[in-house]
């Protein structure tokens, strides 16, 4: 069975809007070159590496199509090589190769997914996707790298849910120029009280 990873690049306050600074948002372009950072680029890569297919929501499946199919190197070449599944009720055909579009209701489609698929799921941006993959427990895992920044501005990583969703931290190192990698893991309900909610 697999695993839904949602990796996520976020600023301190919460942000992920515009992390590399071309969709026109005033403070966007915070994360900066990933290969200028030989820590981050290697967690990249590793994930990357780890991964056995890409679920993205349409927009940014388009950016990455539009950008990685050129590229080349290890982490190029092992994206452009993984099964990619795109949740869209618009894309017809979708350019990238070994992409494959989920029509239908997004919870039914990613279950489905998860029974067929063994290994890790990654999720990238996709924010729209992460919160309704929040909403409906099928994320597996939180991989977050947490930049020095504040912004004040801008979309956030979470939104409304209809109840708690409580986490457990699995996982915490320090990357270059002091990027947070913390790794949680959903609290599923067992029956037994959480700490300190007696």
């Amino acid at each position: 069975m697999g695993k839904i990873i949602i990796s996520e690049n976020v600023t301190l306050d919460g942000v992920i809007q515009d992390p590399a600074g071309d969709e026109g948002f005033r403070v966007g372009g915070w994360v900066g070159r990933i290969t200028d950072r030989e820590e981050l680029a290697k967690v990249t890569l590793d994930e990357a590496l780890g991964t056995e297919a890409l679920l993205l929501g349409r927009r940014s499946y388009e950016w990455l199509a539009a950008r990685w199919p050129s590229r080349t190197g290890a982490l190029a070449d092992t994206l452009n090589s993984l099964p990619k599944y795109v949740v869209s009720a618009t894309l017809e055909t979708p350019g990238w190769n070994n992409s494959t579009v989920l029509k239908g209701d997004v919870v039914n489609e990613v279950s489905k997914l998860k029974h067929e698929l063994n290994g890790d799921i990654v999720v990238p941006g996709s924010f729209q996707l992460l919160r309704t993959l929040m909403e409906h427990d099928l994320a597996d895992e939180l991989r977050l790298k947490i930049f020095p920044v504040v912004l004040g501005a801008g979309e956030r990583l979470f939104g409304q849910t209809s109840d708690k969703k409580a986490m457990r931290l699995v996982s915490a190192q320090t990357l270059d120029d002091g990027i947070a990698f913390l790794t949680y893991r959903p609290v599923r309900d067992t029956g037994r009280a959480l700490p300190g909610s007696q």
